[in-house]
């Protein structure tokens, strides 16, 4: 057999592994050393193969882990943490409340703002949905929402996590197509906050389409909503020293995220933080970290593998050979995304498939930065479809009186909200393009 034959065999074992359950980590950490045994048996013979294969694969961890933009994954995840232990996240969901609750389905923009907001400062978006399935769920029911459509709110809302600074998704992506971490963070700016806005429209659109689904809030006065800014200033300070220390030159992405989580802290110490409250903050950080890392590791592995079966290469020139316009390209590039995104979490989707896509979309003529907001923007559906879908599954989880059915049917029509987006980025590209283009060159 051809090396490529050898890669295409094994990259369908890895596709039948994930679809029985196996761990995409395990998963694919096996596949990548078995491929690897494979490879080099049948180049040096199989004793000296499998020693080879091994040394190989023994590199990818370490290797890997000590690149420094990872460092920003740990630092962004666990500002996010504080900010709920500090009571930052209760303080944006009342303001929201406060300033558009008055909508048709206003609690749930309220959420829809305030996860945005809160995504601002977290970059997990398992994390965002959990945080407001525990504020934002409680508040909708008391006054009458729908229990389906609150948790599709909240589980969607999270998603918003993956796109808007600090985004560890596109940390991963910048860090596998080598491209500007700064930029990349940049670009997501734009388009997070067209996609809340759609959001925001689907929620009010639906509201008033069916009354029973979200009753408006109002008797807030002016001074009430001015009242409420304060306590969501502390967020918004966050994110104006993160942009400032990357854009302007204090410092690399990381060290804006020591900053930035050191500053949340000193806000959550002085609004009286206790000590199992901080520890609590740690332990959520280091849990979601070693499972980030984890896959990391298991994927790269894989990857290598890829890269001596020479499988991105020929793809990418296939591809390229195809005689159809490149936007119809592009769009079953994404389907295919939609498909396996109902099987496999995003960070898992993205590692495994970018060494073979990538390639394919710039031998296209794509922008880079570009593509990767679309491609974070398809790794957010997988979030909330089924049978897969982690936020879902974390509402669920914090809401035990709603099923994890229910949370899938509220997150539905979100959805075509997401389909909807990635077709304004694809017709509008500038969205995306023009803040990196403008601050950083």
């Amino acid at each position: 057999m051809t090396p490529f034959e050898i890669g295409l065999l094994f990259s369908v074992l890895l596709v039948v592994l994930v679809l029985i359950g196996v761990r995409v980590a395990f998963a694919a950490a096996l596949v990548g050393l078995l491929g690897l045994i494979t490879l080099q048996s049948q180049r040096l013979g199989f004793e000296k193969g499998v020693l080879v294969a091994i040394k190989l694969a023994g590199t990818v961890p370490h290797s890997k882990s000590t690149t420094y933009a990872l460092s920003l994954i740990p630092t962004f995840i666990l500002i996010g943490y504080l900010a709920y232990y500090a009571g930052l996240t209760k303080s944006l969901f009342e303001a929201a409340k406060r300033w558009v609750g008055w909508l048709p389905g206003g609690l749930g923009v309220a959420t829809v703002f305030a996860t945005a907001g809160f995504a601002a400062v977290s970059g997990a978006s398992v994390a965002t949905s959990a945080v407001f399935a525990r504020i934002a769920i409680p508040e909708m029911l008391k006054i009458g929402y729908d229990k389906r459509f609150a948790a599709g709110v909240v589980a969607a809302g999270g998603t918003l996590a993956s796109l808007i600074p600090p985004s560890a998704i596109l940390v991963i992506y910048a860090i596998i197509v080598e491209q500007s971490v700064g930029k990349l963070l940049l670009a997501g700016f734009l388009p997070g906050a067209v996609s809340a806005l759609i959001y925001a429209g689907i929620v009010i659109g639906l509201a008033k389409w069916r009354k029973d689904l979200g009753p408006p809030v109002s008797g807030f006065t002016w001074r009430q909503r001015f009242e409420s800014l304060p306590g969501a200033m502390p967020i918004f300070a966050v994110v104006a020293i993160i942009i400032y220390c990357i854009y302007f030159g204090w410092g690399t992405p990381t060290e804006a995220g020591a900053l930035g989580a050191f500053v949340v802290l000193v806000m959550a110490v002085w609004k009286g933080m206790r000590w199992q409250q901080l520890k609590g903050a740690l332990m959520e950080s280091a849990k979601l970290t070693v499972m980030i890392f984890t896959i990391i590791w298991g994927v790269l592995l894989y990857v290598r593998f890829l890269g001596y079966a020479d499988l991105p290469e020929v793809f990418a020139q296939w591809i390229a050979g195809l005689d159809q316009p490149r936007i119809v390209t592009l769009l079953m590039i994404l389907a295919a995304y939609a498909i396996l995104g109902m099987f496999m979490d995003a960070i898992g989707m993205l590692l495994l498939t970018l060494p073979v896509v990538y390639p394919a979309v710039i031998a296209l003529g794509y922008d880079p930065i570009w593509f990767g907001i679309i491609v974070v923007k398809m790794a957010e559906l997988c979030l909330i479809t089924p049978p897969i879908g982690l936020n879902c599954f974390v509402v669920a989880g914090v809401r035990p009186d709603i099923s994890v059915q229910d949370v899938f049917r509220g997150a539905s029509p979100f959805f075509v909200a997401d389909v909807l987006t990635v077709g304004v980025l694809i017709a509008f590209p500038e969205i995306v393009l023009w803040l990196p283009k403008t601050i950083a060159g």
